[in-house]
């Protein structure tokens, strides 16, 4: 019998995650088995498993082949390579995904670059949906150097806004520019950020002092769409500034409550598709056997490299 290996949670083990001996998955008739090929590391479910239970299974994202298709003739055939999304447990061998969760890949993409896609990249492109046509629209990434961050400046940049990235240092400016952004700011006090307001779109994942200067930099009818709180979680901003902008939007974006509207698959596709014709680039910056996840988990709660950390998985 095939057997099956995933990554747990340890609190006494170094890194807090081990990978360990786990029954094979049992799908339903709307889920097909799917053998992973690779995994992509993000903050969310990296920072969870740290405080997580012992034997919680973590992982959000996977790329790899279908085993078995759907019994319900659903999704991709047996064979198909893959990229799909879980609520957890997608760190290991073999993984049950519904249908709904999964989408081809094309030939011209490689495993490791759709492990990027599920988090990083549904986030970047259902947020940027929140303000409609980007044709000359100005729009803000912050954190623009990290995974979302970096897919937001290069889809942004391809449905043709004007695109502010912020970085944190003066020494991220020119990898910013060479995935697609106009200007740049650097820090995320309100002057710099109103240097180069008004914004019609701002993507904002810091939180804190951030947030508050991109609620005041707003256009009319903009909005921003706050998603992340690396940098803190409160924030006060000039309240009668905000309001007075007019029709002036904050949404709270959560992935999970957006994939209600529309499925993985669809935009994995979508994003897939992109990749395939050279317009998207997945920055990965890291690369490691899966056996290496504790290391590089501390590595990118650390924030020691940007982009996204990929690992690769042995099957039996």
């Amino acid at each position: 019998m095939t057997t099956n290996q995933a990554v747990v949670v340890d609190q006494k083990a170094p890194g807090k995650l081990i990978i360990h001996d786990i029954a094979m998955p049992q799908p339903l008739p709307s889920e097909a088995l799917v053998r992973v090929s690779a995994i992509s590391l993000n903050r969310g479910e990296t920072r969870r498993s740290i405080q997580a239970e012992d034997g919680w299974r973590p992982g959000w994202v996977l790329a790899g082949v279908v085993e078995q298709a759907a019994a319900d003739g659903s999704g991709p055939h047996t064979g198909g390579r893959v990229v799909g999304f879980l609520p957890d447990g997608a760190w290991a061998q073999y993984v049950a995904v519904p249908s709904h969760a999964l989408a081809s890949l094309p030939d011209a993409v490689t495993f490791a670059q759709a492990a990027t896609l599920p988090v990083a990249g549904l986030t970047a492109l259902y947020a940027l949906a929140k303000r409609g046509q980007l044709l000359r629209r100005r729009v803000l990434i912050t954190g623009a150097t990290g995974g979302v961050g970096d897919f937001a400046v290069q889809l942004a940049r391809l449905a043709g806004a004007h695109v502010v990235a912020s970085v944190r240092r003066a020494d991220q400016v020119i990898e910013v520019q060479q995935v697609g952004a106009d200007e740049v700011v650097i820090g995320d006090d309100i002057a710099a950020f109103s240097a180069h307001a008004p914004y019609d779109l701002v993507v904002e994942s810091l939180g804190g002092t951030a947030l508050a200067a991109a609620l005041g930099s707003l256009a009319k009818d903009g909005v921003c769409v706050s998603l992340g709180i690396s940098a803190a979680d409160e924030s006060n901003f000039d309240v009668r500034k905000f309001f007075t902008t007019g029709r002036a939007t904050l949404y709270g974006f959560i992935l999970f409550d957006e994939l209600h509207t529309e499925p993985a698959a669809a935009g994995l596709a979508r994003l897939a598709g992109l990749i395939a014709m050279g317009k998207l680039t997945p920055r990965i910056s890291v690369e490691a056997p899966w056996t290496q996840i504790a290391d590089v988990a501390s590595q990118l709660l650390d924030r020691s490299f940007p982009g996204k950390a990929v690992l690769h998985v042995g099957n039996h």
